[in-house]
């Protein structure tokens, strides 16, 4: 039995409308909480021509109206003028009289005006109220404040209304029940999902990516195809292209977001519903009466609504690309500020403590006068202490100016095993090397690599050093060179008692000695950090392998030259 057999033709062109809505009413403000003071009377001027067009529309197709658009705008303008409880009490009483004004104009009695102003209050009103609970940010720009928003205020809100309709229709006159609640749930949840998600979308960051000419053109050129292309498919000839829909929705999500999107889905829902209502589309055939505006009302609830969580991802994409953006941007700032930083006061430092290592060497050498063998030892530990601060500024120079760009790379063939058989030469002498066998191992001939000699010796001496200072317990370090598919891989292998996985990961960080900051190994903490930039200025990549009480192999691989 079809609800339009089923009903009085007076209470049942209440139910729902088909009325179109042409956007927020005057009074409604673009930003959420800012309020025009007229708004709620021209909410209620809207609500009442929205409530004659959609009664008179739905009788003159002989049945139920199956999209409430009163409800939706009502909803919408709430949501974004409320000020308070006062405000919500004298906007509701408006709202109120609109609803009731347009069905005694539209020639119900007052019995079944107040019946259906009554359900129509508690539809907007639990809507607001569900809405502001669990959507408090009517944020629709984000998956989680738009599907919020969808279930609270257009799947929850329209049940109970819909349930006191279907059992006070089925009391008065034996209609019946589940088509008059169901229809009744169908017209108000498509009318707050798409009418009010479509007037929390204009907001004044949707409409400023409309001041562009050619942007606005693009929303008139997209909106106007899928408006022309719903015409065709449920307007007069019923052509059977359906499928040019989604495929333009998606269109239109891509490129105009949130709010274009809204727009699509009233656009759709005014023409389908419409159409379907008036015997034209492709329901027209295989349904009849109210199944007709059923049919209409699933095709865009479930196949056509979800592009907005989809418009919503975009939106919620976009924002957290603009969020990194400026992050990096910050980031990028931050780095080239400590830079400078590092590089100014590095070089401050280089100048006086070559003064202090000049003076330190003058008086050890006895040229300032007779010292004795404690004033001799003393001058040793003041030139040995300047020279390590020395080599510290050294390497903050080295750091700052690889991270601001600063250190140029020559590239050209260079003799790998050359390069570790140098820097053999080089440790042993070091006092932290006696003790400590150094081992060159080459596996293979033409072990040439593109890199730069310099550099290169620079990062294997530290990782060398390193390996001697923390390492040397094992009494071996193994420098190792051998080839690999693309290029040529170097190790610094050592006995010593490893990393675990959790120190491996923070080595490479400027000034992180991994808690040896107390022991009596001296260091600084960014020679690793040096080594890593020099070998990506290389084109190069480096690493570690090591277990606890495994020792660690440090590598650094580079293409062949």
């Amino acid at each position: 039995m079809s609800m339009s057999r089923a009903l009085d033709p007076q209470p049942a062109a209440t139910a729902d409308t088909a009325s179109s809505v042409r956007g927020l009413p005057t009074g409604a403000s673009p930003t959420r909480g800012i309020g025009q003071p007229m708004a709620p009377v021209f909410t209620a001027v809207a609500v009442m021509i929205l409530t004659v067009l959609a009664i008179t529309f739905a009788r003159s197709a002989d049945m139920v109206a199956a999209l409430w658009g009163s409800g939706g705008v009502a909803v919408a303008v709430w949501l974004r003028t409320s000020r308070g409880p006062l405000y919500d009490l004298c906007f509701g009483g408006l709202v109120a009289c609109g609803v009731a004004a347009g069905n005694l104009l539209a020639g119900n009695s007052t019995s079944t005006t107040l019946m259906f102003t009554v359900a129509n209050m508690a539809d907007i009103y639990l809507a607001v109220l569900l809405a502001r609970r669990f959507a408090p940010t009517l944020n629709l720009a984000s998956v989680e404040g738009c599907s919020r928003f969808l279930i609270s205020a257009a799947v929850v809100a329209p049940i109970p209304a819909a349930i006191g309709v279907g059992a006070m229709l089925h009391w008065m006159n034996g209609a019946s029940f589940m088509e008059t609640a169901q229809t009744w749930w169908f017209g108000h949840a498509l009318s707050i999902a798409v009418i009010s998600s479509f007037g929390l979308a204009i907001t004044r960051r949707e409409l400023v990516r409309f001041r562009a000419p050619a942007r606005a053109i693009e929303a008139v050129v997209l909106l106007g195809l899928l408006a022309f292309a719903n015409v065709l498919i449920f307007g007069m000839q019923s052509l059977p292209i359906s499928f040019v829909t989604l495929p333009l929705l998606l269109l239109i999500a891509v490129r105009l977001r949130l709010l274009g999107v809204t727009a699509a889905l009233v656009i759709i829902s005014l023409l389908a519903i419409g159409g379907s209502m008036m015997g034209h589309g492709p329901y027209a055939v295989a349904f009849q009466g109210a199944d007709r505006a059923t049919m209409a009302q699933l095709l865009v609830l479930f196949g056509y609504l979800p592009i907005l969580l989809v418009a919503a991802l975009l939106e919620e994409r976009d924002r957290l690309a603009d969020r990194a953006r400026a992050g990096q941007v910050r980031a990028e700032r931050a780095s080239a500020a400590k830079s400078r930083l590092l590089a100014n006061v590095a070089h401050e430092i280089k100048s006086p403590v070559g003064g202090i290592i000049g003076i330190g060497d003058l008086w050890r050498a006895g040229q300032l006068g007779p010292v004795t063998p404690t004033q001799t030892e003393m001058a040793d530990m003041l030139v040995k202490t300047a020279r390590q601060v020395e080599a510290l500024a050294h390497d903050l120079l080295d750091v700052a100016r690889a991270e601001s760009g600063a250190v140029k790379v020559e590239l050209r063939p260079t003799d790998v095993p050359g390069v570790l058989d140098d820097v053999r030469r080089a440790t042993v002498l070091r006092p932290e090397a006696q003790g400590v066998r150094i081992e060159v191992v080459s596996e293979g001939d033409g072990l040439v690599a593109l890199a730069d000699s310099q550099r290169l010796v620079q990062v294997v001496g530290n990782l060398t050093s390193n390996a001697v200072k923390y390492g040397g317990a094992g009494g071996i370090v193994i420098l190792r060179a051998s080839r690999i598919h693309d290029g040529v891989r170097i190790e610094v292998i050592d006995r010593g008692p490893g990393l675990t996985v959790d120190k491996q990961t923070q080595l490479f960080e400027p000034f992180n000695r991994l808690g040896l900051e107390r022991s009596t190994v001296e260091g600084h903490g960014i020679g690793l950090a040096l080594a890593k930039r020099l070998v990506e200025l290389q084109g190069g990549s480096i690493g570690v392998t090591s277990a606890p009480g495994e020792g660690a192999t440090f590598w650094v691989e580079l293409p062949t030259a």
